[in-house]
């Protein structure tokens, strides 16, 4: 089966077609408006991590971005080696990573990168790492009515994951 991976590059914002901000708990208050002014047009917002966390600010975030007229994604944070894909597609989806036909929620995303926490690629081979992201993407799917967004590096993806010419890519440079 053929399955969508889409994957954001972080390029110079200048590159960038329209601008967009990724924000977590750890940016505290953010003045929406004052972004938007600036050229914002789209938020993304961490919800989740693995299937026990939920980032405290993420309502005051979401809540926030879409008072000031701005289109937002939740995103999710990946933890490979803790639970299944399958079981965190669930947990981000019941916890503000679904989508809505609203006009304003774009689907949610994966973010999945090296791992902060331990080995570079959670200590699961290419083929398992693959086969995770898919379960993932698959559940989300299920779920929404949506692929994901996969948010990372290329080096990450080239290190961690194979078949990638069995996706359909699409590229958004932040």
């Amino acid at each position: 089966m053929k399955w969508l991976a889409v994957l954001a590059l972080v390029l110079p914002v200048a590159l960038a077609a329209s601008q967009g901000i990724d924000i977590s708990h750890w940016q505290g208050t953010v003045d929406f408006n004052a972004a938007k002014a600036n050229g914002v047009k789209f938020v993304c917002i961490k919800a989740t991590e693995g299937t026990d966390y939920k980032d405290p600010e993420f309502s005051f975030h979401y809540i926030g971005a879409t008072n000031a007229g701005l289109i937002r994604r939740a995103y999710h944070f990946a933890r490979p080696d803790v639970s299944s894909g399958a079981a965190q597609a669930t947990y981000f989806t019941a916890n503000g990573g679904g989508w809505s036909a609203d006009g304003i929620t774009l689907p949610g995303a994966l973010d999945i990168e090296y791992n902060p926490y331990g080995t570079t690629c959670y200590g699961l081979s290419q083929s398992a790492m693959t086969a995770w992201i898919k379960d993932f993407s698959n559940t989300y799917l299920s779920k929404t009515g949506r692929y994901p967004v996969i948010y990372t590096t290329t080096d990450w993806w080239k290190t961690c994951t194979v078949e990638l010419s069995k996706c359909s890519m699409r590229l958004f440079y932040y």
